[in-house]
């Protein structure tokens, strides 16, 4: 792991996920927990957050970079990690991020019309818990505004200045490539301004590969698998 993104989700998380991809830096995002659930991650997110330890190198192998939730709330861990790794603090307009974090709340809570296939009931207990860690039982728009902002300090007096880039993905690729030196790409920077509707596509395409997909493998006049 060289970059630990510790920003909350909702803050441009896509669009630095796949700016990091472009870059070198195989990120790991929320939706990778769901696409990972054969090889345990929704249970081992569970786990972490319970306070259990995490093999942080076996979750995140492959990965050389991390944002979202429910990474961003393991930031210190991870700095203890992989000290040799940066952290980026992707910030919004509190407002902006407000708006868009309650339209996924309301799509997650969806998500748990699907509880009869495993991935999504143990999915959605995670985010259950994820979600208690981040906000405890105050869910308003001003608790969670005033939680969002306290993380932002948090970070900032936890991570020593040299090793913390505070970010937002409106500055496009010169800050971000200045601090990872690496030259700027002659490409506009991804904005990913569908990220909702993308994660919604990703879910029905999960519910498809975990649990629909299964009840048509198997031919049942003839009770014989294809």
């Amino acid at each position: 792991m060289k970059i630990i993104g510790a920003g909350f989700g909702r803050t441009g998380t896509v669009s630095l996920q796949q700016a990091f991809d472009h870059l070198g830096y195989p990120c790991y995002h929320m939706q990778e927990v769901m696409k990972a659930y054969r090889r345990g991650h929704v249970q081992q997110w569970a786990a972490a957050l319970d306070g259990e330890d995490v093999d942080w190198d076996a979750l995140f192998a492959g990965y050389e970079a991390c944002v979202d939730f429910p990474a961003c709330m393991f930031y210190h861990q991870l700095m203890e990690a992989f000290p040799d790794a940066v952290v980026i603090l992707s910030v919004r307009d509190p407002e902006a991020w407000w708006r868009s974090y309650s339209k996924l709340l309301g799509l997650v809570t969806k998500a748990s019309l699907f509880n009869f296939v495993p991935l999504f009931r143990e999915f959605s207990a995670m985010n259950t818990k994820l979600v208690g860690k981040v906000f405890g039982a105050a869910m308003d728009k001003d608790a969670c505004i005033a939680r969002y902002l306290q993380h932002i300090e948090e970070v900032k007096a936890t991570v020593p200045q040299d090793r913390l880039l505070v970010y937002s993905v409106t500055e496009g690729w010169e800050p971000l490539c200045r601090f990872l030196g690496h030259p700027v790409p002659d490409i506009p920077f991804p904005h990913a301004n569908a990220g909702i509707r993308e994660l919604r596509a990703s879910i029905v395409e999960q519910f498809w590969q975990q649990g629909i997909r299964k009840l048509f493998s198997r031919d049942t006049t003839r009770g014989v698998k294809h």
